[in-house]
């Protein structure tokens, strides 16, 4: 994916992710809001009928005009207009509360008139075990005489307790943009490394190809020298100069190519092969190679797959390779196939040192080696079970590695559909 359109969709992601926010807050805000004009209203209600109940208890008319003064969020004046007795008052309260399911604490005061002072009521929990908290002074009104002034200090706790949903919601919300925009840096990040990983690499084969050229040139003529064929010794140091510099290289190119893969995906182009002669045919010229090596052939001659014949044959070299130099005696190969409905499982098991299970997860990643003593005698770069992996990818397999409960490694690999 171009770096143009990785940035788009960040963009066009952040900005849908900030936009949901915004609304979410927007509305919770609103439902805040509606939520404490719903709670005025019932407490309006609810002290009107405290005040009719207080009237006809005194056995006096009662009138209902402006009564109730909103002072603040939280605190009310009602306008009463004729004697309260506490006790009453507090009846009347806790009963027009309930019926309206105001539940919330509350605190009261009535004044006196004859000291011309707000004589201090009660403060009301719901919760009987909590102590009340220090009270408030209520302010005297100078207009009025027979009236009682009502506090509710939990009101914006008791509101936002009834919006717990959304605030949840809200923090999930904002939970999640900061996972997305920490997705998004790391994915920036990564990217970054990748690319910076990919052109070092790049550059660095390229410069030992042109000195390893000249190498492989020069070592090439000198073996074709006749004082170099006449000396055993000699003609063995150059042969071994050819043999390690071809081996340079190649470990060189595989570098190259798969640098080149992460950045362009490998072109696969899948016929139909059978699988009995295909791997008879890699097999062979590798016994002939290596003399003391066994491979046996369990496969059913019908198998077939659909496969890229190239890269397919890289993939089986590559682990026939794996077994051979991780196996400390005679390397005895086993390929065997089963077959389970229309999935088709290929396994190759060894007798090599196997993989401590520590390191079972990791041997398909990118420059992986396991630190033992057989890898230090192997030369290499971590990258063959990784290509091998990348292929098995790229056409839709899957592969899975585990140790012999004897000896050695089992790599498989399974086909669905085929």
């Amino acid at each position: 994916m171009k770096i143009k359109k990785l940035n788009i969709i960040i963009a066009l992601g952040l900005v849908a992710t900030i936009g949901i926010l915004i609304v979410q807050l927007i509305w919770t805000y609103k439902s805040f809001t509606l939520e404490e004009k719903k709670f005025s209203q019932k407490i309006h209600i609810a002290l009107l009928e405290v005040a009719r109940k207080l009237y006809e208890n005194n056995g006096h008319e009662f009138a209902n005009k402006d009564l109730i003064q909103r002072v603040s969020n939280d605190y009310y004046i009602v306008n009463v207009n004729d004697n309260i007795e506490p006790k009453v008052l507090e009846h009347y309260l806790k009963t027009e509360f309930s019926k309206f399911n105001i539940v919330t604490d509350y605190e009261y005061a009535i004044y006196n008139c004859e000291s011309d002072d707000m004589m201090y009521g009660k403060y009301i929990s719901i919760d009987d075990d909590l102590k009340p908290k220090k009270t408030i002074e209520f302010p005297k009104s100078n207009e009025l005489v027979y009236y009682f002034a009502i506090r509710f200090p939990q009101e914006t706790s008791y509101l936002i307790s009834s919006l717990r949903f959304w605030f949840i919601l809200s923090f999930a919300l904002i939970v999640i943009l900061l996972v997305y925009v920490y997705s998004i840096y790391t994915i920036i990040q990564h990217k970054k490394y990748s690319e910076l990983q990919r052109d070092f690499i790049n550059n660095m084969t390229h410069e030992f190809k042109t000195p390893l050229s000249s190498i492989l040139l020069a070592s090439n003529y000198l073996s074709n020298q006749d004082a170099i064929k006449n000396d055993t010794k000699l003609e063995t140091y150059t042969s071994i100069i050819t043999t390690q510099g071809k081996k340079l290289n190649n470990h060189i190119e595989k570098i190259l190519n798969i640098a080149r893969n992460d950045e362009f995906a490998l072109a696969i182009n899948p016929i139909k092969i059978k699988l009995l002669p295909f791997l008879s045919d890699i097999v062979e010229p590798l016994q002939l190679k290596h003399e003391n090596l066994k491979i046996e052939i369990d496969v059913n001659a019908n198998e077939t797959i659909f496969a890229d014949e190239f890269h397919f044959t890289n993939v089986v070299h590559n682990l026939i390779d794996n077994s051979i130099k991780y196996s400390e005696e005679k390397p005895e190969i086993k390929i065997t196939s089963t077959r389970k409905d229309k999935e088709l499982k290929l396994e190759f098991a060894d007798n090599g040192i196997g993989i401590p299970p520590k390191n079972i997860s990791f041997i398909f990643d990118k420059f992986h080696r396991v630190s033992n003593k057989k890898s230090t005698e192997v030369n290499g770069f971590g990258l063959g079970l990784f290509y091998v992996k990348k292929i098995v990818q790229q056409h839709h397999w899957k592969i899975s590695a585990r140790n012999n409960p004897n000896k050695g490694l089992t790599i498989s690999i399974t086909f669905p559909n085929s």
